[in-house]
């Protein structure tokens, strides 16, 4: 059977438009997704909204609409959002829905019949962007949310019901102990600690709001938004609905997550999985954030850049190429626009992109644009470690060293050009096998960039694979990634620039 690889991304509060760290985290999950199914994986990918929080309630309320018209007309602006950034999803959950409701009341079934749900007063500080309730010592000194700084706590007190998930606190632990479930080690070491100080019962219904799934034991309470949140993971993949899917995909092979949900996604949902009976996720990843000036990004605070200006400005495939390039997935990185200028300039104008047209263009000028003769692959390319690199590298979420590895390909066609000065060849008869050796090289090293790039810039990947006469679609990857894979008489057109340099005052100035 075909090997299968299940990704999931965060469940987003659909209150407001995308950020850049929504972006920067479904292009890191399609680049992975991409890249395994180029290499012959099963895959699925799911993203979701999560709708049921107080925050898109007050934001419906404050637009004169009902939450379920919110949440409708956001979903049309969301899935927009994530056509423009090429993310190829199989499935967009939305956590209001019919499908993951059967899953939720599923779930409260098995729960409540195990004896894992009871009824109790809490009482306890509040962060209605988190939707979570904080002990007092897990706030700042002022009162606010570490992750919403500009948010005070409210103190609340109410009767619900709760999910006993200290039963599992050594099953979580074991867990955690496993170095491969949460990467990265930071993020791993910080959960072991909060679980060394034991793991709470979570409230898992509110009496405060009646937007939500009502408890299917108690239509009086609306069940906590982060229980039927998660539980999207489950319902993209057919719990419920299509069990024969549900199998095949299930269990996830990585969620892949801000770091400031860990604690919900390694603590909470490793819970509510072990008692439901439903086998575990085989990894979580927690990445970093894309920051301003040291912060997280903060409209109200004037520390924002829209990831959809992004796109505007550099392309979709320049946006991608610069989130995966400029913004390593483990840590905070400082968004910085001069920065994404000179990138794009460097990288995809001048190295990759001069590379395809001067190539292109001297063999339509030179050979009438017919490939030729196969060459021997030269001993100084390295293929075979830049390719293991680049590919174990998008294995370990290191988008960023993924490209420098590519790269390094780029590098020495630019420079096998150079140095063998191709238009100098063209002027001696007597060269003309050397010549054609030259442009087969240049040639076929772009043919395997049209691979090995594909996950990165798929629609630059595609349009050079067709300036070349090839294809990307049902190439096995060991042909793919195998020298010599042009055919030697295909022709090859050049065209307009696949990423023309911009002019870094003209964009810095907003024209």
């Amino acid at each position: 059977m075909t090997e299968k690889y299940y990704v999931t991304t965060a469940i987003d509060y659909v209150n407001g438009r995308p950020h850049m760290g929504h972006a920067m985290e479904k292009v890191g999950a399609d680049i992975l997704v991409r890249s395994k199914r180029a290499r012959g994986v099963d895959t699925w990918l799911v993203l979701g909204a999560d709708e049921h929080s107080i925050s898109v309630r007050q934001e419906a309320r404050e637009r004169g609409k009902t939450p379920e018209e919110f949440t409708a007309e956001m979903e049309v602006i969301w899935k927009h959002f994530w056509h423009r950034f090429q993310i190829d999803s199989s499935a967009f959950v939305r956590s209001s829905s019919e499908a993951n409701r059967a899953t939720t009341d599923e779930f409260m079934r098995r729960l409540h019949d195990a004896g894992h749900i009871y009824k109790s007063t809490y009482a306890g500080w509040y962060c209605t962007s988190c939707e979570q309730f904080y002990p007092e010592d897990e706030l700042n000194s002022d009162g606010t949310c570490r992750e919403h700084p500009h948010l005070k706590a409210q103190w609340v007190e109410e009767e619900n019901y709760f999910f006993r998930a200290s039963t599992f606190e050594a099953q979580v632990r074991e867990l955690l102990e496993r170095p491969d479930f949460l990467e990265p080690v930071e993020r791993r070491n910080e959960m072991l600690q909060a679980i060394s100080e034991g793991l709470r019962d979570v409230s898992i219904s509110r009496t405060f709001t009646d937007w939500g799934f009502p408890l299917p034991f108690d239509p009086k309470q609306v069940i906590y938004v982060w229980f039927d949140a998660l539980l999207c993971y489950v319902t993209g993949v057919g719990f419920g609905d299509d069990r024969e899917r549900f199998e095949r995909y299930w269990p996830c092979d990585v969620h892949v997550i801000g770091k400031g949900i860990t604690r919900f996604h390694t603590l909470m949902w490793p819970a509510m999985l072990l008692a439901a009976g439903v086998e575990l996720p085989r990894k979580v990843y927690s990445h970093g954030y894309i920051t301003m000036a040291g912060e997280k990004m903060s409209k109200s605070r004037g520390l924002f850049f829209d990831p959809a200006q992004l796109v505007d400005v550099f392309g979709s495939d320049g946006a991608r190429y610069l989130m995966a390039r400029l913004f390593p997935f483990d840590r905070d990185t400082d968004f910085d626009l001069e920065a994404c200028v000179d990138r794009f300039n460097a990288d995809l104008a001048n190295d990759f992109g001069n590379l395809a047209a001067r190539a292109l263009t001297m063999v339509e000028r030179y050979r009438e644009g017919l490939v030729g003769e196969r060459t021997a692959e030269p001993p100084e390319l390295g293929l075979a470690a830049a390719v293991g690199g680049a590919v174990a590298a998008i294995d370990g979420f290191a988008f960023d060293e993924g490209l420098r590895q590519v790269w390094r390909l780029v590098v020495w066609a630019n420079k096998h050009i150079d140095e063998s000065a191709p238009w100098q060849l063209a002027k001696d008869p007597a060269r003309a096998a050397d010549l054609d050796a030259v442009l087969y090289n240049a040639l076929e090293v772009l043919r395997l960039l049209t691979h090995l790039l594909r996950p990165y810039i798929p629609t630059a990947a595609a349009e050079l694979a067709g300036r070349l006469g090839t294809e990307l679609d049902g190439v096995p990857w060991a042909a793919a990634i195998a020298w010599g894979g042009l055919e030697p008489g295909l022709r090859v057109r050049s065209g307009d620039a696949l990423f023309p340099r911009l002019d870094k005052a003209a964009v810095l100035a907003g024209d």
